[in-house]
């Protein structure tokens, strides 16, 4: 529930950290990508050691986050302006806009259509219901019943 609201901000605080130390001692305008690809490389490996490598987790279901598209447009909005506030104001409002629709390609797959049993669910609702999240009423059932499984 808060991963488009709490994952923009938190990025965003990295990025404009190397955006701000490139661009005023070398005047390169692509401190926020590069800042967005460290994150990427750094989220793969925990994706990939800690959800796979411990739990077995579906790699395909803990992706990271797609962050390149939200860096290039800071650092184009820095770029195109040269000023710190119209990239405060413009770039960041962009930043928080475009996260959403830019992971769109990446969660469309889970809105195809099944026949499970005779009801048409998404894969989405058939992945929910095989990989039952922590916190939810199906979790604390099992929890109550003796039959703990995370992951």
């Amino acid at each position: 529930r808060m991963w488009p609201t709490v994952a923009p901000i938190v990025a965003m605080c990295f990025a404009a950290a190397v955006q701000s130390f490139l661009w005023q001692k070398f005047r390169l305008p692509i401190g926020a990508t590069v800042a967005c690809l460290a994150l990427l490389v750094g989220e793969w490996i925990n994706r990939y050691d800690n959800f796979w490598g411990w739990t077995f987790f579906p790699i395909n279901l803990v992706f990271p986050s797609a962050l390149i598209p939200m860096g290039f447009w800071l650092d184009v909005v820095l770029m195109m302006s040269g000023s710190w506030l119209v990239t405060a104001l413009v770039g960041s409002m962009g930043w928080g806009l475009l996260f959403y629709p830019i992971n769109w390609p990446v969660l469309a797959q889970y809105h195809q259509s099944a026949e499970i049993d005779g009801v048409l669910l998404t894969l989405a609702d058939l992945i929910g219901f095989n990989y039952v999240r922590t916190g939810t009423p199906e979790y604390i059932r099992m929890v109550k019943r003796g039959t703990l499984r995370t992951f």
